[in-house]
């Protein structure tokens, strides 16, 4: 949760890299809803955002019982700063400017803490998806996936057996202003669809005309 828009565009262009699901909130407010109703592995907060600080944001998630792991990464690098941010409840402290590389490693290892409460392997029959090493296989055979793939990919096995919505995957995948009306959606669920189907049986990614998308093995 960032607010200034060019280190979050960075930010979020050097995550996608590396095959992580990116949603953005330029402001507190913003910060605090989208924590509360999404369902997030990692959350990365600036302390210095305009309607809700993010200490504030911070303070209200830990009193609500959200655990989602909190990297505090912000311009503020005094110790009694450090000290209020760690204290509020958040699991990192990363000050600017700082280095892409550092960042995806203090990522990384919030991430492995979090995989001793959560499952770091998605699995739905023979389709498999390591979220710590971002690796996809299937039959033991690696996949190797284009960044929003493998964001389309993971969404489908985070809700497996379940309808998938073009909305859905516009607000999650893409940005929240993107036209659900376009083919994009289509084009790249085609693209999926040819990698982790074409070669293999039995087909588990499935299109419901006019309600979505699904990732199932076929109903007998």
């Amino acid at each position: 949760m960032e607010d200034d828009p060019r280190v979050a565009s960075f930010i979020r262009r050097g995550l996608r890299e590396e095959h992580y699901a990116v949603d953005i909130a330029s402001d507190g407010e913003q910060a605090l809803f989208t924590a509360q109703t999404g369902e997030y592995d990692l959350m990365i907060l600036d302390l210095l955002l305009p309607k809700k600080s993010g200490l504030e944001v911070l303070r209200i998630l830990r009193s609500e019982k959200i655990t989602v792991p909190v990297l505090i990464l912000t311009a503020k690098d005094k110790p009694e700063d450090k000290v209020a941010g760690l204290d509020s409840g958040a699991d990192d402290y990363l000050t600017k400017p700082f280095g892409f590389e550092e960042l995806l490693a203090r990522i990384r290892a919030l991430l492995r803490r979090r995989g001793d409460m959560t499952p770091t392997l998605l699995r739905l029959a023979d389709l498999e998806m390591d979220t710590l090493r971002h690796r996809v296989s299937r039959k033991g055979k690696e996949i190797s996936l284009t960044n929003r793939e493998y964001a389309l990919l993971e969404f489908f096995l985070q809700h497996p057996n379940q309808i998938v919505t073009r909305s859905m995957l516009a607000e999650h995948i893409w940005e929240h202003d993107f036209d659900t009306f376009s083919n994009v959606i289509d084009v790249h669920i085609a693209r999926l669809r040819r990698k982790i189907d074409g070669d293999f049986s039995p087909k588990l990614l499935h299109t419901l005309r006019g309600s979505g998308y699904k990732l199932a093995l076929p109903e007998k």
